[in-house]
Parts: structure tokens; C-alpha cells; sequence
């Protein structure tokens, strides 16, 4: 009988140790994709705070974005320390593919239209590969606001403005994600001949990630160029991300008013401590037109 036995087992155990090598396989499989792929979710949102960060919309997404912005703190008592003014702005961004993404928006500041292209030009990876994510953003800008009568003799080519950007941004822990954004804004149209047409800056910001679905963002943006610098300032941005299903809403505290990039990194003039700080709001919602969640 114990012959028997002994012989069930070695006829077995062949069978259990190609078990095992089988499931050990399937372990450092499963470690190795762990540790491996692209890396997503570096910011919340397609902004920051007033700035692009390098996330794009999902293919066929389209995203539907209200930027508002009261009047300055310091405007007093009377006028409800800035509540009772109002900047707004409103945009569309849609997902042509997952790594391009194409925006139109209308700003109530000098009448502005916007539109923009961004592209993600690389992926950060998990292990080998990419350490960053890098997306490429070009936009227009055209005042619609008419001259005053003394400058109706301007073209229409005095009315645009153009940024070039290059947003580089890595995710380094779950709640931490830092960017560098370069930028230019050319003017064609500048109030003096002192003033430069070419603006060049380097913005700077990340996110901190407080709970699953909430955030502290911030993004400060410093002009390099020295005319700039002398009768512009640098764009100081605070901001706390609210999750709530298909809508992020974004609380904001800036010292900037516009909401587009000749504004908010060229022609900033708030001072924070003279308390020129815009209270305001983003709030964004996702619509999958594909009919798929995408995020």
C-alpha cells in the first residue's frame, strides 16, 4: 500500500511543479506590468490653475470649460471686495486623437476669441522609457473689441496675438506631479515703441493631491524678457481641485484677470501685496461623445 503511495506521488509531482513554475510566471508577469507602461493622470484637468497643463482629452472627448474671475480684493467694501465685477471666459476642447486635442474659447475681456492646438508628444514611462511627458501647445488670440475712434485706423492684423509652448511635467509620487512650461507670446499690435512684441517667460507649477478626489495646484509664471518686467508682473496662481464625478470644479486665487495667455503671462499687472487678487472659478465637464468613459 505505501509503495502505491509513494509511486501517486511521484507521478504527481511533475504536474504540481509545472504548477508552480506556472504560477510564479504569472506573479513576476504581473510585477513586471506593475512597473512598466505609460504613466497617466499627472494633473487633474487640462489646466492647472490659468495655464495648460500637458494632459490632452481622450479621442473623441469633448470638454466644456467656464473660467470666472470677480474684481480684485482691494476693491473695497462698496464693491463687495470684487464680487460684483466679473471676467468670465468660455471654452470647448475636443480629443481629435488621445495625443491631440483642438479649443476654441471666447473671453468677455477685450472681447477675445481664442483657439488653440496641443499636441503630447511624449509619454512618461514607468521604468525604461520617457521620465517625462511632454506636449507641444500653440494658440491665436484676436480682439474683437472695438478701437477707440482716435485708433480706428489699426488692420486686423493688430488685433492677434500668438503663445508657443512647450509644457514638460512629471508625475513623481501619486499625490505629486511637477511642470516647466517655456512660453512666447508675440503681440503684433504693443501700446509703445518701448514695449517689446516678443515676450518670453518660464512658467512653473505642480499639484499636490490631498485626497483622492481633492488637490492644491500652483503655477507662477516669470517674464525673462527686460522691458516686460519692468511695467508687467509675474503671474502668481493659487488654486484648490474639487472632483466631483464628471465635473472638476477648480476654487482660484491669481493676481491675473485674464484668462488667456497674452493676459495672464504678458500683460499681468496685479501686485499680490497690494491685494490686486482675482478670486474666481474653473469648472469643466467631460462628455465622451464616443460613448465610452475615457477618464
Amino acid at each position: 500500500m505505501r509503495k502505491k503511495w509513494m509511486l501517486l506521488v511521484l507521478l504527481c509531482l511533475p504536474t504540481a511543479f509545472a504548477q508552480a513554475q506556472d504560477d510564479l510566471l504569472k506573479i513576476a508577469e504581473a510585477s513586471d506590468s506593475a512597473t512598466t507602461g505609460p504613466v497617466t493622470g499627472t494633473f487633474k484637468t487640462t489646466r492647472l490653475v490659468n495655464g495648460h497643463t500637458v494632459e490632452t482629452n481622450s479621442a473623441g472627448v469633448l470638454l466644456f470649460l467656464i473660467s470666472h474671475r470677480f474684481g480684485t480684493l482691494n476693491s473695497g467694501a462698496y464693491e463687495l471686495f470684487g464680487l460684483d465685477q466679473a471676467t468670465i471666459r468660455l471654452g470647448l476642447e475636443y480629443g481629435l486623437t488621445n495625443r491631440l486635442d483642438i479649443g476654441i474659447g471666447r473671453s468677455s475681456l477685450e472681447k477675445t476669441f481664442d483657439g488653440f492646438l496641443k499636441y503630447k508628444l511624449l509619454q512618461q514611462q514607468m521604468g525604461t522609457g520617457s521620465p517625462v511627458t511632454v506636449t507641444l501647445f500653440s494658440s491665436a488670440a484676436v480682439r474683437s473689441l472695438k478701437w477707440p475712434q482716435e485708433e480706428n485706423n489699426f488692420d486686423f492684423r493688430h488685433r492677434l496675438a500668438y503663445t508657443q509652448q512647450v509644457l514638460i511635467a512629471r508625475k513623481f509620487t501619486d499625490r505629486f506631479s511637477l511642470q516647466l512650461s517655456p512660453t512666447l507670446v508675440h503681440h503684433n499690435l504693443v501700446p509703445t515703441r518701448r514695449d517689446e512684441n516678443k515676450v518670453y517667460a518660464l512658467g512653473g507649477g505642480g499639484r499636490f493631491k490631498i485626497t483622492k478626489r481633492t488637490s492644491f495646484n500652483a503655477e507662477y509664471f516669470y517674464l525673462l524678457s527686460g522691458e516686460a518686467r519692468q511695467d508687467y508682473r509675474n503671474g502668481l496662481s493659487l488654486g484648490f481641485d474639487i472632483e466631483t464625478g464628471g465635473h472638476v470644479f477648480q476654487l482660484i486665487f491669481t493676481n491675473a484677470e485674464g484668462m488667456v495667455e497674452k493676459f495672464f503671462v504678458s500683460r499681468n499687472t496685479g501686485y499680490w501685496s497690494d491685494g490686486d487678487i482675482y478670486f474666481g472659478f474653473n469648472i469643466s465637464r467631460v462628455f465622451d461623445l464616443k460613448g465610452e468613459k475615457k477618464w
